[in-house]
């Protein structure tokens, strides 16, 4: 009877132990064929009663909560289309190296402006026991489809090495790859990824609660772009990924990208997975500005005029700057479109993430711009 109740003593401490382990994301954890992911985009100014981003630690607890979703998109992820040369390229007989095991309908990494008439565009990607990495794009130019792969294997972007939990070592790869559609342009983007895993715990957002791994990621891009025999490089700000990973969610729950300007992390885009929400506009937007709508130069220093390209016919316009947390930096009236030029003066000493919001009868569009 002591011996027993003496083995019932021993064994008490091993359950709050177990409860206390980080979870383990693994290739099971990864996008496959036939996901459909809603995912809700918010405001990036982030709400005073949520956590800060340098919480981090084992058994932590992030409560986002209080996200409200301004947009809903969806993450589709499908079986390696049937175009002869994605099935050559990305296809499991023949591929190699670039073999995928998921494709997915999204944009491909090209600058705003880029020259390259590509549509149905996709990203091909293969996981595996020891890595989640993309191994290509894809686009259809001139009615063809036509794939794009990494320089090489060991040049391939490993999004995640596998399995993620609280306590793996750092990882970090470096990536390279280039699009070259003769007569019209080039593109190449040089990357450095570096990945840690700074914590794990209780993560809440408005889908619900689970036990999630945070990995912390830091993107250093380099694009190059050649059109008609000019080359333009430059160097894209270095952003910072805080994302949480739950065991069967095949994405992460939550998504904060920040950029670095001027030594200091700002927020850009905030996603969290989600369910079917319906979005209240506060705004109507103007499609046919939204898509026309350009900023030149951008980033710009504290030296230049920001120029904004809006198209003809938009009437008059109203041109509101605000920096991340709605302080207004100024408001510029124009009677038509065409080249608005903005004088620096007008950002007075103003560096950082500026909000630009166009306003005519029609609604309003926005774009970020970069003062360094």
């Amino acid at each position: 009877m002591k011996r027993r109740c003496l083995l019932a003593l021993l064994a008490l401490p091993a359950a709050p132990a177990l409860a206390q382990t980080s979870p383990s994301i693994t290739r099971a954890d990864m996008p496959v064929p036939n996901d459909t992911l809603r995912q809700s985009t918010a405001a990036i100014v982030l709400p005073a009663s949520v956590p800060p981003l340098s919480r981090r630690g084992a058994s932590q607890t992030w409560n986002y909560s209080a996200l409200v979703a301004t947009a809903q998109s969806v993450d589709r992820f499908t079986t390696i289309p049937a175009q002869a040369f994605y099935t050559l390229t990305f296809g499991s007989l023949f591929s190699g190296s670039n073999r995928a095991t998921v494709a997915s309908p999204q944009a491909l990494p090209l600058p705003a402006g880029a020259p390259i008439p590509i549509t149905d565009p996709y990203q091909f990607y293969n996981a595996s026991t020891a890595d989640f990495r993309s191994v290509g794009y894809g686009g259809t130019v001139a009615g063809t489809a036509v794939p794009v792969t990494y320089a090489a294997a060991n040049q391939q972007d490993i999004i995640y090495r596998l399995p993620l939990r609280f306590g793996s070592a750092n990882d970090s790869s470096r990536s390279f790859f280039s699009i070259n559609v003769p007569g019209t342009g080039y593109l190449s983007q040089k990357r450095k990824r570096v990945n840690k895993i700074d914590g794990w715990g209780t993560l809440t957002t408005p889908f619900g609660t689970f036990q999630a791994v945070r990995v912390v990621t830091r993107l250093e891009d380099y694009d190059s772009v050649a059109v008609s025999g000019q080359n333009q490089g430059f160097a894209i700000p270095t952003r910072h990924e805080y994302k949480w990973l739950a065991v069967g969610q095949h994405v992460p729950l939550l998504t904060i990208t920040t950029a670095v300007v001027a030594g200091q992390e700002a927020v850009a885009s905030v996603r969290y997975r989600d369910s079917y929400r319906r979005i209240v506009r506060l705004a109507t937007r103007d499609a046919a500005l939204e898509s026309a709508l350009v900023v030149y130069p951008n980033p710009l220093d504290t030296k230049n005029n920001l120029v904004l390209t809006v198209p003809a016919g938009s009437g008059p316009l109203t041109v509101t700057a605000t920096d991340l947390v709605g302080r207004q930096l100024f408001r510029r009236s124009f009677d038509g479109g065409g080249n608005l030029n903005l004088e620096a003066a007008l950002f007075g000493g103003f560096r950082g993430v500026a909000l630009l919001s166009v306003a005519s009868a029609r609604g309003v569009a926005s774009r970020r711009v970069v003062r360094e």
